[in-house]
């Protein structure tokens, strides 16, 4: 047939490339992003793998804490070079839009943050694969809700290869979503973890994450319990961090008022 071989060396080339990216170690890999988390970055061998695919699961319907981690990982991935996250119209209906208030008490950049909004997986795949092609990006999320027959191997793979030429990282999250075989540098399962008693005045604490590397290509995988420090933007052992003392100035008693009368309770006569 007319372009068989071609077609067929068009194949082997493609094989070619992807044997050498699945067979490289992470030392030849475009860097790595510490956390900053030191039992974590042992294992990560220095820390993420840049130019390269990573995926971060919520553990059942925990959207927020994933999306907090993954919004982390891609503070300490980018630095101060700009994000592009895609999402399905899906995603935003269930859990809501992101909110640029949120994310800069986060201790991230809303001037370097980029939506893109999609009608379906098909989309995201598509925008998320030309979005890595770009290089002046220093990463990008593909948010997906639920089971998808799309993001097979071949478009992990596709993905992978994207974000190898470029130097762009890809940062894969899933919601409601079983993992399944992928060309994904590291697998991380989220879910949020109790922040730790603090002073009223600081509202709700800390964002603290149990998250579980269960995938890790080129080292051991892990779980921890951290916490991420806003002002700072680092990932610290939330043990290491626990409840401490914020003590505030009191309102002093004012001076023209009688000092306040022990109440005594009342006995029924009778």
């Amino acid at each position: 047939m007319p372009g068989t071989g071609s077609s067929a060396g068009k194949l082997a080339r493609l094989r070619d490339r992807i044997a050498r990216i699945e067979t490289c170690h992470g030392g030849a890999m475009l860097g790595r992003a510490a956390l900053d988390h030191a039992e974590m970055d042992a294992v990560l061998q220095g820390g993420l793998s840049r130019g390269a695919v990573h995926e971060v699961f919520a553990e059942g319907r925990h959207s927020a804490a994933a999306t907090g981690f993954i919004a982390g990982l891609a503070r300490r991935i980018c630095a101060r070079r700009p994000l592009l996250w895609v999402r399905q119209d899906f995603a935003a209906r269930e859990s809501g839009a992101l909110s640029m208030c949120g994310w800069r008490e986060l201790g991230l950049d809303p001037r370097l943050l980029v939506m893109v909004h999609v009608a379906d997986a098909e989309s995201a795949l598509r925008t998320a694969s030309d979005a890595l092609a770009c290089d002046a990006l220093g990463a990008v999320v593909m948010e997906i809700w639920g089971e998808t027959r799309l993001f097979d191997l071949v478009a992990s793979r596709r993905l992978t290869l994207a974000a190898r030429h470029s130097g762009v990282t890809g940062l894969l999250l899933r919601v409601a979503a079983t993992p399944l075989p992928s060309t994904a540098e590291t697998r991380w399962i989220v879910r949020p973890a109790a922040s730790w008693p603090c002073a009223a005045w600081q509202a709700w604490g800390a964002p603290v994450f149990e998250a579980r590397l269960v995938r890790n290509r080129h080292g051991q995988t892990g779980q921890w319990i951290m916490e991420w420090k806003c002002d700072e933007c680092l990932f610290r052992n939330a043990s290491c961090s626990g409840p401490q003392a914020h003590p505030q100035p009191v309102v002093a008693a004012p001076a023209g008022r009688p000092y306040p009368a022990k109440v005594v309770p009342l006995r029924r006569a009778g």
